[in-house]
């Protein structure tokens, strides 16, 4: 029989310096094999066993041949050995959503790639252990997902380090070849009126929900402690504009409609809708379904000892009032009362009328959202309170051109776009800033090889006393609460101090 040739698809050659082999050929083996008939459909392709070797000009000896298989696999080795010795380094600011976001997506998106992420806290997760009201515990799932991101081979969480004094930007900017500011809004927004938490329903309902219940929640000690004590019987929210308006959802509305023995008090004259109200209502199904639960819910006469609840709309807060008899304590608020003036269709804002009122009371919350704050080497607008960013990539400055990059600087999340969403939104963020990053690899605008990364980054800390706090050490804290809770037979209780949690992580 003859010894035939098969060609497999297209003809493929590898190129390397001064190489070039010809397609791919199978070559049968020179000894003699019996041939069987192949299980199935009949096959053309004789059952002996071949060999796969590159087919070079039949001038060439054999000598040759075995010199350019050589050079190919040592230019092959070369080139993947270089990538691979060095591997995308990126640092994550900040360990709540936005940041295991982004760490999670890079992973996937850069398998190879080191990502390390940074907190000012000895803890991980931001506010979802720590904005997180203790009674929604079903919001707190998410941290099963974040553990594993934190667990990955690739993944490492550095905490109490605070960008800025543990470690600088531009330091940060010079030991990874990607940044990513993922550090949210950490300072409150102030009212700007003399005398001066967040979700306004949130710290309402905490304040009026029986204790009984709160202890069976993560709610931290401390914080039950001094909920048991409290006298607190009145909580109003007080709103700029009308209940068409509130910014709730129908959810948390019932939730706090829904505590036991609480009685609700609302003007019935703020309830009635106008005709801008009725159309902000057909083009907002939630806003909708909030003014109907406000609407349902009657007035109540409580009890002596009852606790009630107070809707106030249409008012804004005008100026802290101190008291006379305890220096530095509040006796009140004036408000002013407001009116609603469309800016445009479907959409009212709140202003003021000149007329005043006061309110009496012991404890004032602010509850009008957070702000980021900027860093040494940092561009930042200071009017929205952002990092101005075109997708998540810095810019220079805040003209808004697109062409003023800060090669391998990014922002995710709320220093990004501002403190708005819920922790899902920050997926989303998360996703355009890792596309942003690919997309500068992909076009060369990214280079890791003189980026020492990790190592780079503990060995400055050392050299600056800086008593870093691992995952596995975050594990011990979370293990240390857990044994005792079980040991006291009581819900579980935040640790809340940082020397206090630092001592357990080293213990």
């Amino acid at each position: 029989m003859s010894n035939p040739e098969i060609r497999l698809g297209p003809k493929p050659s590898i190129h390397g310096p001064g190489l070039q082999l010809r397609p791919w050929r199978f070559t049968r083996k020179p000894e003699k094999v019996e041939e069987e008939e192949p299980v199935g459909r009949k096959s053309n392709i004789p059952t002996s066993s071949a060999t796969l070797t590159p087919s070079l000009p039949r001038s060439n000896s054999y000598a040759n041949q075995k010199m350019a298989n050589f050079q190919a696999r040592t230019w092959l080795y070369r080139t993947f050995s270089t990538v691979a010795s060095q591997p995308l380094r990126v640092c994550v600011v900040g360990s709540g959503p936005a940041g295991f976001y982004t760490a999670e997506k890079m992973l996937k998106a850069h398998q190879e790639a080191e990502v390390d992420i940074i907190d000012r806290l000895p803890t991980p997760f931001g506010l979802v252990r720590s904005g997180v009201a203790p009674d929604h515990p079903e919001t707190k799932i998410v941290v099963n997902q974040f553990t594993r991101v934190a667990q990955h081979e690739h993944c490492s969480f550095f905490g109490n380090v605070t960008l800025g004094s543990s470690v600088t930007l531009p330091e940060l900017r010079e030991l990874y070849g990607v940044v990513v500011l993922a550090y949210g809004a950490e300072s409150d927004r102030v009212l700007g009126i003399p005398g001066e938490g967040n979700v306004a329903l949130d710290a309402a309902r905490i304040l009026l929900r029986p204790t009984t219940e709160l202890a069976t929640t993560d709610i931290a000690s401390h914080a039950l402690a001094a909920l048991e004590d409290s006298s607190i019987r009145k909580v109003y929210l007080v709103g700029r504009r009308g209940p068409v308006q509130a910014a709730c959802t129908a959810k948390e509305l019932r939730e706090i409609l829904g505590i036991k023995d609480l009685h609700v008090h609302k003007k019935e004259t703020d309830l009635l809708p106008t005709a801008a109200d009725e159309e902000e209502m057909k083009n907002n199904r939630i806003r909708k379904r909030v003014y109907e639960l406000l609407s349902m819910t009657r007035p109540s006469h409580p009890s002596s000892d009852a606790r009630e609840l107070h809707f106030v709309f249409f008012r804004k807060p005008n100026k802290f009032l101190e008291s006379d008899e305890r220096r530095d304590h509040v006796s009140g608020v004036r408000l002013e009362k407001t009116k609603l003036i469309g800016i445009s269709p479907g959409e009212q804002t709140a202003a003021g009328t000149g007329q005043f009122e006061e309110l009496g009371c012991g404890i004032v919350l602010k509850s009008i959202g957070y702000k980021s704050v900027p860093v040494d080497g940092l561009p930042f607008d200071h009017r929205k309170g952002v990092v101005p960013n075109v997708r998540g990539r810095v810019l220079s400055d805040t003209s808004g051109d697109p062409t003023l990059l800060e090669k391998g600087l990014y922002v995710c999340g709320w220093l990004k776009r501002g403190p708005t969403g819920i922790i899902a939104t920050n997926l989303y963020c998360a996703e355009e800033t890792v596309a942003s990053i690919s997309e500068d690899i992909k076009l060369g605008r990214l280079t890791s090889s003189s980026n020492s990364g990790r190592e780079g980054l503990l060995q400055l800390l050392d050299d600056r006393n800086v008593r870093v706090i691992s995952f596995r050490d975050w594990e011990k804290i979370r293990l240390g609460r857990k044994t005792a809770r079980e040991f006291k037979k009581q819900a579980e209780g935040k640790t809340s101090h940082v020397e206090e949690l630092q001592k357990v992580a080293t213990d």
